[in-house]
């Protein structure tokens, strides 16, 4: 085994406190050979894709990356900005709210770093250079609020094994989920009523979560159950009656069951059935992407009213989280509660006398003939 080289040693640095917000991920440019890159990477992981490896290798390599990144790339360009990914850009934007609501509670000498588990800034180059930075405390935050193991489960094996090849391992702790937190309810409820009160509430509020396949909650994985529980807290919280919503997955992927029902075939069934308004929100995204800006808000749109339903105001999609103030404090508020005890909520003696500790063992360290 060899591990990385560590970075040299200074005697007299205070250790840093980290947080990471890792996202899904994004390709780096709506072309094909981006998003070919980018879906290899993610399609490859054993924890997406539960088919033995070799005959998954041929499936994807000779059928699907060949056939679906240049129909990808096409739908992409449709949501791509003059900054990029809308996914990055949210995601940095959560980032540098993070970390100036974090601020504000008096949490010092903290650095907020954003990664993606596919594409990039990759896990393993964030967590090398936090080393780099002297952080030796770090909390990885998905940008997942319901748990699955083909999400979050993932990020843990990200990070597993860059470990795996390092020596200075720093202390870790992971959020394993939110789907449930006061903070992150609050900020849809907000979400959604701030959208009613522009536009007028709807006959039926979709509530669209990803899809994964149903032998996922077979083999025991609690995603499904979390969506549900989310659901019915944010139904609780605009007081919604039970006609008056509905939860769905969508993005199904491959000829095997997924977890029901669909949300393009509800939506249209919807629309056959006379209901002439309807709203459409994705609380398991944080961050607006490709399957919110292009599935649901026009796919899943067209369904809609090429099924009978109202042309133009008919339809409404509610955008996801991104930087709303709610959100962002309520994201600040999840990562406190994952940070108690390390030293980041000092008063400026505090932190001083932390720096005088450390310059006198450095003192100390020097004159034993230790170098620097």
């Amino acid at each position: 085994m060899t591990f990385q080289k560590e970075p040299p040693h200074k005697h007299g640095n205070v250790g840093r406190s980290a947080i990471v917000l890792v996202n899904l991920g994004t390709p780096d440019a709506p072309t094909a050979s981006a998003v070919r890159r980018y879906l290899k990477q993610f399609l490859s992981d054993p924890r997406v894709v539960e088919i033995p490896r070799v005959i998954w290798w041929f499936i994807l390599n000779l059928i699907i990356l060949p056939f679906r990144s240049g129909q990808s790339a096409k739908k992409y360009a449709t949501i791509w900005t003059n900054e990029g990914s809308p996914l990055r850009t949210h995601t940095d934007a959560q980032a540098l709210g993070l970390r100036a609501a974090l601020g504000e509670r008096g949490h010092q000498d903290l650095t907020v770093a954003v990664a993606m588990r596919y594409g990039s800034p990759s896990l393993p180059e964030v967590l090398s250079k936090l080393k780099q930075d002297g952080a030796d405390r770090i909390l990885l935050l998905p940008a997942y609020p319901q748990y699955s193991g083909t999400t979050t489960g993932s990020i843990y094996d990200a990070v597993f094994q860059h470990y795996g090849s390092v020596r200075n391992i720093p202390e870790l702790r992971f959020v394993r989920n939110y789907h449930d937190h006061d903070g992150y309810i609050r900020a849809l409820r907000d979400s959604v009523l701030n959208h009613w009160e522009q536009h007028g509430k709807p006959e039926k509020l979709v509530m669209s979560f990803h899809g994964v396949p149903k032998r996922t909650l077979m083999l025991g994985d609690p995603y499904h159950c979390e969506c549900l529980k989310t659901a019915r807290l944010l139904a609780a919280a605009l007081k919604l009656k039970p006609d008056e919503y509905v939860v769905t997955f969508q993005s199904r992927f491959g000829k095997a069951e997924w977890l029901q029902p669909y949300t393009a075939p509800t939506v249209a069934q919807l629309a056959r059935d006379g209901v002439r308004r309807v709203d459409v929100i994705c609380p398991g995204f944080i961050a607006d992407c490709l399957e919110t800006l292009e599935e649901i808000s026009m796919e899943v749109r067209h369904e809609f009213e090429s099924n009978g339903g109202a042309q133009g105001a008919g339809f409404h999609y509610i955008p996801c989280l991104n930087e709303s103030p709610a959100w962002i404090a309520a994201l600040a508020e999840i990562a406190e509660q994952h940070i108690i005890g390390w030293p980041t909520q000092l008063a400026p003696s505090q932190r001083e006398a932390l720096k005088k500790d450390a310059e006198a063992g450095r003192a100390v360290a020097l004159q034993l003939g230790a170098s620097d």
